[in-house]
């Protein structure tokens, strides 16, 4: 049946009302420890056994959030999940298009509900609480979300440095939080919260390191995991609730730069298993963006001595790498870090050994300013494309509209390209899609990387998945493996100017490892029989050192050589044979 024009316009006036008359609530959630702010990585705080310890990460999924109306009732928020990080500076997050009114009670769950649990993450889009790229707590082929992660280091009755980790996860361990909120909700309200960790580690069941265990996967019957469902509700209070200003409410999404009327969108190839990337909504990809990046790529005007371009020092047979222990600039100067691969970058945030850019548009201009790599003024570098043969006036019109070559058109169009090298058909991708077989000594070295090490609960396996986790292999943090005690290299606390990074560096992804030789940021080691070596017998301890690493024995995880050997086995199932030879053609 057809309706009136007049009727639709009043149902469509109706629906812009109930839209504009919806409210907002903001939420932020401080950890706090005994009612103070936490202080990152210090060793001030204590367990009631009397532990000293510290706490190196908070993060932690809430969801269903529901607010209880005068007569009782509640109101369901739909789609409502959060996903909290102290250390990534995530402590609140917005509900939208909630009836405003009064409201007595906020409740919502620490963890998932059983169908959010189990989804398949490929639908959750760039940028959702529960996209295993943004949050870090997927469990990956386990299936399931940790639903807390806290970690930290502490020191054990003879005073040495030990690590803790405890993961609360499975749907069992799900807790319901409540609190008794009196709430006026109008255009944008704000509640704040406190988390006490102090109270999640003492409170009414108090946890000791040494007498229940330094680590938690959260198996049936782990006691560990059991406390900490008792005690988190006690965790959580309400600290002040507030009214939004015009000028506190957030901004607009960015548009798109400099696109031209016609363009060509860039078919992105990616796994279906992978979380959906965040890709720049102001560096839409197209075919003339990658393929102008592309070509600037493997210029070697890009360089101050034309000698040298950014495909010498990322070539692709190595994984875009370059076989040297430390990077080779043009002039022939050698910098301190070794070169980094180049593959689903689309997945990262941070950039560099370090981290010190956020962006690739940021990252691909400092090698070519960079006086130890290429040397070259971006003032110098855009007169000469304009003036090379390489018809850049043309190609910097199809992709941008306009022939004017800019640095920050440089920028985006080798964002575009490096955004475009994906890596996703492995042996071990073919393995887990049914059409390959891993031989038994993969499959022992794929068992072993998935597998934690906590003999106290019956588990031996060499816990690479904590760093290395979910189908990307990779971390989107920094940590300190254990490689020194003494830094020469400063890492990530060199950017930050906090001392409880020192020593920290990226995680890298350990597709394509096999081709990488040789490892970690300085090259040291030459071989991937030399890298399972250090986390088995080398891990050196350090006030820093990942709490993941420091939680197990003295020099690592003891692993006999037929296990370390599986490792190996494994970790050359993760070659890309496709993504070598496609770029290999190009």
């Amino acid at each position: 049946m057809k309706l009136p024009c007049a009727i639709i316009l009043c149902l469509a006036l109706l629906a812009a009302f109930k839209l504009a008359s919806a409210a907002t609530l903001q939420i932020q959630i401080i950890p706090k420890v005994s009612g103070q702010p936490l202080q990152p990585a210090s060793f001030r705080y204590q367990t009631l056994a009397g532990e000293t310890f510290s706490i190196t990460r908070v993060s932690y999924l809430t969801s269903d959030f529901e607010l209880q109306r005068d007569d009782g009732s509640w109101l369901e928020l739909s789609n409502s999940v959060a996903w909290l990080d102290f250390y990534a500076s995530r402590d609140s997050f917005r509900l939208e298009n909630i009836p405003p009114g009064q409201y007595r009670t906020l409740r919502f769950l620490v963890g998932l509900n059983t169908n959010l649990n189990h989804a398949a993450v490929a639908r959750f889009p760039a940028g959702h609480p529960l996209n295993p790229d943004v949050n870090g707590l997927y469990w990956g082929w386990q299936g399931g979300y940790v639903f807390l992660a806290l970690e930290g280091l502490w020191r054990n009755s003879a005073g040495e440095m030990d690590g803790w980790a405890y993961h609360l996860a499975r749907d069992t361990n799900t807790v319901r939080i409540a609190l008794a909120a009196p709430l006026l909700i109008t255009n944008e309200t704000k509640v704040e919260l406190n988390f006490d960790l102090a109270a999640l580690l003492n409170a009414p069941c108090p946890l000791s390191f040494a007498r229940d265990g330094s680590s938690t996967h959260s198996r049936n019957g782990d006691p560990v995991a059991a406390a900490l469902v008792k005690n988190l509700p006690g965790a959580f209070s309400v600290y002040h609730i507030a009214q939004l200003t015009d000028a506190q409410i957030a901004a607009a999404d960015p548009q798109p730069l400099y696109l031209p009327k016609k363009f060509t969108p860039y078919q992105f190839q990616m796994s279906a298993t992978f979380p959906i990337p965040d890709l720049p909504r102001d560096n839409p990809l197209t075919v003339e963006r990658v393929t102008l990046g592309k070509q600037l790529f493997f210029d070697r005007h890009i360089s101050v001595n034309d000698a040298q371009s950014c495909a010498d020092c990322h070539v692709v047979d190595k994984a875009f790498t370059d076989g040297r222990s430390t990077a080779r600039g043009a002039e022939g100067t050698f910098g301190p870090r070794k070169t980094m691969p180049l593959f689903n970058l689309a997945w990262k945030d941070q950039f560099f050994w370090d981290g010190r850019a956020t962006s690739l548009r940021q990252q691909v201009l400092q090698p070519i300013q960079n006086p130890v790599e290429m040397h070259q003024s971006l003032t110098n570098l855009v007169v000469k494309l304009a003036k090379s043969d390489g018809n850049y006036p043309a190609l910097f019109d199809a992709a941008f509209g306009s022939p004017q070559v800019t640095a920050e058109k440089i920028s985006l169009a080798l964002e575009a390209y490096l955004l475009s090298l994906t890596s996703f058909d492995a042996k071990f991708d073919r393995v887990l899609a049914g059409h390959d077989q891993f031989t038994p000594q993969e499959q022992r070295g794929f068992e072993l990387f998935s597998t934690e090490y906590d003999p106290r609960r019956g588990q031996y396996g060499a816990d690479c998945f904590h760093c290395h986790g979910g189908p990307l292999f990779q971390s989107q943090g920094f940590a300190n493996n254990g490689l020194d005690a003494v830094f020469s290299d400063l890492g990530r606390a060199k950017v930050t100017g906090k001392s409880y990074d020192r020593g920290k560096f990226a995680v890298p992804s350990l597709r394509n490892v096999a081709l990488r030789a040789p490892y970690m940021h300085d090259g040291r080691f030459q071989t991937l029989g030399e890298v399972v070596e250090h986390y088995c017998t080398g891990v050196v301890r350090s006030d820093t050192l990942d709490p993941n690493i420091a939680k197990h024995p003295d020099g690592g995880v003891p692993l006999d050589s037929d296990d370390k050997k599986a490792i190996v086995a494994f970790l050359k199932t993760l070659t890309d044979e496709k993504y070598l030879n496609a770029y290999a053609a190009q």
